[in-house]
């Protein structure tokens, strides 16, 4: 028996017992679709996040006052005085700018509109390290920030939420916790993940910040100092002179603990990659227990079938079929089933993920799942295995049953 006549017959076969096999091809087609839709979703999950994490700057170092690593707790505050030693060429050669931050939550008002977002004071320098941009306006400039001046930038959902629009706002005023802000600046838009939305901020000058809005003691700490290294390569040199410098700066002793940590960007890039990864393998598995149900259904009905048509087995090898042409017709009907079912459940996934992803934007939620071809071949792979494997047995059971007994079967 060739290829051509197996897949011809099995077709035959499956065609008249069409809402048995439409069952039967149901429980692949809900385990594909649920396995490439599963693990589109965590690729896609796992694109936006670490996307969002690197447009932070890829070569941003963070330095937070605390070492949780080593157990030091009652550390000294970063200040603005650490900022200046490390913008110190001669001491760090490979850091190419130096910010520092702090931040608190407010309700910024205007015109009877309001909001509670993240305020933060920062320095211009911000925004080469952070890669923010604006989209009209200027950022928060020198001269602003000596003067401790009042204006500030908003983010676009800001912007949506208090005047309707992100075109066309400079110059307006806006208060912050009471205070009246002029707006000389709109962010672009960078958009919102699960890390927290970076269009809905306010920005103002650091020295304003810490004179009227977010007092820390001293008067002149910072939440954090943001350093942008030169180059991917240096950033471990750089690590190495702000370790050098804020030791110095803190008066560590050489055999103390810092008391300060410092986070690079790359390393929260590929945690996140690694835990979305594990996360998105995590849940193809279970969806893929889907998949071995739906294999458990075509070995029932594959079994119900070699029964039903015993005396046809029977009269096949009385008429000279050999035992691997019997086992050859029921495992191409067997493995035809999955084939079809895989080739449903495939474009029902990319439905699924379309309808996912079309949710997500009307929520605000920027999420675009992915199905990669590998993730098709390996359920299309998958999908054919179990059908070979769950027809094996009634196959061989098939093939196995002698001609006399089976011509007497009733």
């Amino acid at each position: 028996m060739n290829a051509i006549q197996a897949v011809l017959e099995a077709m035959s076969s499956l065609t008249m017992n069409k809402l048995r096999s439409g069952l039967t091809i149901l429980g692949i087609v809900i385990g594909v679709a649920a396995v490439i839709s599963m693990l589109a979703i965590g690729r896609g999950a796992q694109n936006q996040i670490t996307s969002s994490i690197s447009g932070m700057g890829t070569n941003l170092l963070t330095v937070q006052s605390g070492n949780f690593t080593a157990k030091v707790f009652n550390a000294q505050p970063l200040t603005t005085g650490d900022v200046t030693a490390l913008q110190n060429q001669s001491a760090a050669p490979d850091i190419a700018a130096v910010g520092a931050t702090v931040s608190s939550r407010f309700t910024v008002s205007t015109g009877g509109k309001s909001s509670t977002t993240q305020v933060s004071g920062v320095m211009p320098q911000n925004a080469q390290i952070s890669n923010d941009t604006v989209s009209e306006g200027t950022y928060i400039t020198e001269q602003q920030e000596q003067s401790r001046m009042s204006v500030a930038v908003i983010g676009q959902t800001t912007a949506t939420n208090l005047f309707g629009a992100t075109t066309g706002l400079v110059g307006k005023t806006i208060r912050i916790n009471g205070q009246i802000f002029t707006v000389v600046g709109v962010l672009a838009s960078k958009g919102g993940t699960s890390l927290g939305n970076e269009d809905d901020r306010v920005l103002i000058p650091l020295t304003t910040a810490q004179i009227r809005l977010i007092q820390r003691n001293p008067s002149n700490a910072v939440d954090q100092i943001l350093v942008s290294a030169k180059s991917a390569s240096s950033i471990s040199a750089a690590e190495d002179e702000i370790t050098a410098i804020l030791r110095a700066e803190h008066k560590i002793k050489a055999s103390g603990k810092n008391d300060f940590s410092i986070l690079a960007q790359s390393t929260l890039v590929s945690a996140a990659s690694s835990i979305t990864g594990t996360l998105t393998m995590f849940l193809g598995g279970i969806a893929g227990i889907s998949l071995l149900v739906g294999g458990i259904g075509i070995m029932n009905i594959m079994l119900v079938s070699v029964t039903e048509r015993t005396r046809e087995i029977g009269l096949r090898k009385a008429l000279g079929a050999r035992k691997l042409d019997i086992l050859v017709q029921f495992l191409t009907e067997s493995m035809l089933l999955s084939l079809i079912g895989g080739l449903i459940g495939i474009a029902l996934a990319w439905v699924i993920t379309l309808v996912i992803s079309k949710v997500a934007a009307a929520s605000g939620t920027t999420l675009s799942p992915s199905i990669g071809l590998d993730s098709i071949i390996l359920a299309t792979l998958f999908s054919s295995a179990v059908g070979l494997l769950f027809g094996l047995y009634p196959s061989n059971r098939a093939a196995s049953l002698q001609p006399v007994e089976a011509l007497r079967y009733e």
